[in-house]
């Protein structure tokens, strides 16, 4: 570790000829950030974090690394059981085939949010929006764990998520300001590692609450860790403030204005009319997503037309407010048109869409388990070949074991060459085989060992993809737009989430019943496709459509894992069950697969970047003690 580079920026006479120094030439498709303090406006949380770095020694350095893993390992290991238990969590209001529409309101608002949150920790400063999302996070854990009907555990998910997203962003941007852009890989491989061990010890630990405590105790649990974790890391943050502001490298804030004057500044800063315009926009076109299948006549529903008109409308002029109007932009529209920054969102909203993320550094959650794909895979697993709680999870984590196990060696690798595209471009082959091969093997009858080794290429694919897409965001961008930058590659993720989301929900909660309905032995069928649940489209809570007997047992199959799971292997409705879940499995991989090419496409738009000569020639994005 060393401090950075701190020279400025050479004239593009001291390179001489371009075909003397090719590194140049590359690097010149990467914008310039090296004039970051004269031709950007810097806000003042971006300049308190450059404050921070300065007065950080060394050893404070690692130790704040050190800091921030550890709350990364306890964040992702409450994932982990969270996530193992919602199966059962929603199973207990009789409501399983609503895994995914509990989550999909939440992971829209948790992928909008972060460009809020982008704006306060810019502004107000890193340590203010983390003690802030913990705050949040926990206080979702807590309803989460109180909750005794679906509204409440939907809206302790919604804060949770929220929270859980905006605490690993806030990680990610103050990673981003401890490194160079070479090297950022690097922390953010190794920063990712504690899902290594979550991916087994959380299964388990879920599996122990589950049986032998109540599972409604993990989440109380788990917001009481999360609290002693955090503390510390808000201690180094605000003792570093103080020890800046007294060497007077933080001026005092709001200085000779009045109260209105303030009011107005941070209207200013805030960029409040582009906030509302994006926000308010991105949720109105989202949100339809989730509510249509609640319409009276799904998207042919007045209200439904009507959010998405709106929304369109907001971002309309959003883009002509930052283009034309406002005083200080939310994300300069320069960049918005910058075909490596939107080829690197748009790779990530296909693979959000496709893919199921646990990203810890952004929402991160990063299991690359296809969205459409495998939202329903742990179930899956379970009830076609047997698995227990703790066994599917490890299959279905496989992805993730491989994605992070393979990061930190993609930030070496980028550290040694410093290419950006051509790395990305080396994932291809993995998730192509990955995902294609899934069409023909998943299904019942295929050993459990190749559904882990496919998992395992596409996590190696995710592994690359992922944390390179974002390092060509930042590389793309001063210090400044940083953040924003980084919340705007999210909220392709979140738009791609809710898209895969819903189209997996409709998939399974329409094809399932049917499929229920054409493969159950007689004396259990009873039409679920002509009762007031599926006919409404309301899935208030699955009733009894006959009078009692086994008749009713129909229902509650198609509404309850646990009901699943008590029919004996061999036995005609386990059969029946097995092949329903197959049928449906096989229409969600390809509906997944559908969307690889495009991925693909946009790899290709990417600027041809070099971090290592860029800030080589130019200068880090940061000045003062970094890695």
């Amino acid at each position: 570790m060393a401090p950075s580079i701190t020279g400025s920026a050479p004239s593009s006479h001291e390179h001489g000829d371009p075909e003397k120094h090719p590194a140049a030439t590359v690097d010149n498709e990467a914008h310039e950030f090296s004039d970051d303090s004269s031709s950007e406006h810097k806000q003042e949380g971006v300049k308190q974090a450059e404050a921070i770095t300065a007065v950080f020694s060394k050893r404070m350095l690692i130790f704040m690394f050190i800091l921030l893993y550890v709350v990364s390992f306890v964040d992702a290991l409450a994932q982990s059981v969270g996530d193992s238990l919602a199966p059962y969590v929603t199973s207990s209001f009789g409501r399983h085939g609503l895994l995914t529409t509990a989550s999909l309101i939440a992971r829209i608002i948790g992928g909008v949010i972060t460009l809020s949150i982008s704006k306060i920790i810019d502004i107000w400063g890193r340590c203010e929006g983390f003690i802030f999302m913990v705050i949040v996070t926990v206080i979702g854990q807590v309803l989460k764990g109180v909750s005794t009907n679906v509204e409440t555990y939907a809206a302790g998910y919604t804060l949770y998520w929220v929270g859980h997203i905006g605490m690993n962003y806030v990680i990610t941007i103050m990673l981003a300001d401890m490194t160079s852009l070479k090297n950022r890989l690097i922390i953010f491989g190794i920063q990712s590692t504690p899902h290594i061990a979550t991916v087994f010890a959380g299964s388990r630990i879920a599996e122990l609450f589950y049986t032998h405590a109540h599972l409604r105790w993990a989440f109380g649990a788990f917001a009481i860790i999360l609290v002693a974790f955090s503390a510390p890391v808000c201690a180094v943050f605000i003792w570093s403030d103080r020890k800046a502001r007294k060497q007077g490298l933080i001026q005092p804030r709001n200085s000779g204005r009045t109260a209105w004057e303030s009011i107005k500044y941070y209207v200013v800063e805030f960029d409040a009319v582009g906030m509302f315009l994006t926000v308010f926009g991105f949720v109105l076109l989202l949100l339809p997503f989730s509510l249509s299948g609640y319409a009276p006549h799904g998207w042919k529903t007045g209200y439904i037309i009507a959010m998405i008109v709106l929304g369109v409308v907001l971002l309309t002029v959003f883009v002509l407010w930052e283009k034309y109007w406002a005083p200080v932009q939310f994300f300069p529209f320069k960049y918005l048109k910058d075909r490596t920054i939107m080829g690197a969102c748009g790779l990530y909203g296909i693979m959000f869409l496709s893919i199921l993320f646990h990203d810890v550094n952004l929402d991160i959650s990063t299991n690359i388990c296809l969205y459409i794909q495998d939202a329903y895979y742990g179930s899956y697993l379970q009830v076609v070949h047997g698995l227990s709680i703790t066994t599917s999870n490890y299959v279905l984590n496989g992805l993730s074991l491989a994605s992070y196990f393979i990061g930190p060696f993609v930030g070496i690798l980028i550290s040694k060459t410093g290419a950006v595209k051509w790395v990305a471009v080396g994932g291809i082959p993995f998730v192509v085989l990955g995902t294609v091969l899934l069409v023909e093997f998943r299904k019942p009858s295929t050993h459990v060992g190749l559904l882990v080794l496919f998992q395992i290429l596409n996590g190696i694919g995710d592994g690359i993809w992922s944390p390179v897409g974002r390092l060509a965001v930042m590389a793309s961008v001063p210090h400044q737009q940083v953040a924003v930058g980084l919340a705007l590659f999210g909220l392709f993720g979140s738009i791609g989430s809710a898209v895969g989301n819903a189209i997996a929900g409709a998939i399974w909660n329409n094809v399932l019943p049917q499929k229920l309905e054409e493969f159950l032995p007689a004396d259990l069928k009873v039409s679920i496709l002509e009762s007031s649940f599926l006919h409404s489209k309301i899935p208030h809570k699955i009733q009894s459509i006959t009078d009692s007997g086994r008749q009713n047992q129909t229902s509650e199959i198609f509404g309850s894992i646990v009901v699943q799971q008590s029919f004996p292997f061999g036995t005609p409705e386990r059969d029946a069950i097995v092949a329903a879940y197959g049928d449906v499995q096989r229409k969600l991989v390809i509906a997944g697969s559908a969307f690889l090419p495009l991925a693909i496409l946009l790899i290709f738009i990417w600027k041809n970047i070099n971090v290592k000569t860029l800030e080589a020639t130019r200068g880090t994005q940061v000045k003062g003690t970094i890695f």
